[in-house]
């Protein structure tokens, strides 16, 4: 077994041991509404949302916040897309039913997490432009990586090598437009 064989077997171990937790933890109501909004906050709105209203009152770096933080967010929708291809990773709910959560995947591979690669990604490439807003889109990103976990869509590692990903795409972005 090589050590790369042996890592990454020790990784699945520990993303099944945690499934399997949060699988039948019947979790108190406020958290369920909580990680049903975050991921629906990470489908794509509250991004467009956040990207209108900097539009419209961002001062003069607003084109270039947009910008990077997009281009972040498109390549890092182009990198989910062919990663999770290349992977073929089954989400959990392939392997354990939940026992609240009823919420279809997008697609059908677990392996990284979209929805955490583009939350990073805008949150972290906008926050570079705007540093005040950094807390409150960070805390957006880190709701909606979790409510993934939560609702049986990702494993732990999932939602971290999107996070790792989404936040370099975020630094490129903003290196080519600040």
């Amino acid at each position: 077994m090589t050590a790369h064989h042996s890592m990454l077997q020790f990784i699945a171990t520990g993303d099944h041991k945690l499934m399997r937790v949060v699988n039948k933890w019947p979790a108190p109501k406020w958290v369920r509404l909580s990680a049903i909004t975050a991921t629906r906050a990470g489908d794509g709105w509250l991004w467009y949302l956040t990207g209108l209203i900097l539009l419209l009152f961002g001062g003069s770096d607003r084109f270039a916040a947009i910008a990077g933080a997009g281009s972040a967010a498109v390549a890092g929708i182009g990198i989910f897309i062919l990663v999770k291809k290349l992977s073929g990773r089954k989400r959990p709910c392939e392997f354990e039913p939940h026992c609240w959560a009823r919420l279809l995947p997008p697609d059908k591979f677990s392996f990284p997490s979209g929805h955490t690669i583009t939350a990073f990604a805008v949150a972290i490439g906008l926050g570079e432009f705007y540093p005040a807003l950094l807390p409150i889109l960070v805390f957006c990103a880190v709701a909606i990586a979790i409510s993934r976990i939560l609702l049986g869509m990702h494993f732990l590692s999932d939602v971290l090598a999107g996070a790792a990903l989404g936040i370099g795409l975020a630094f490129s972005g903003h290196a080519l437009f600040a």
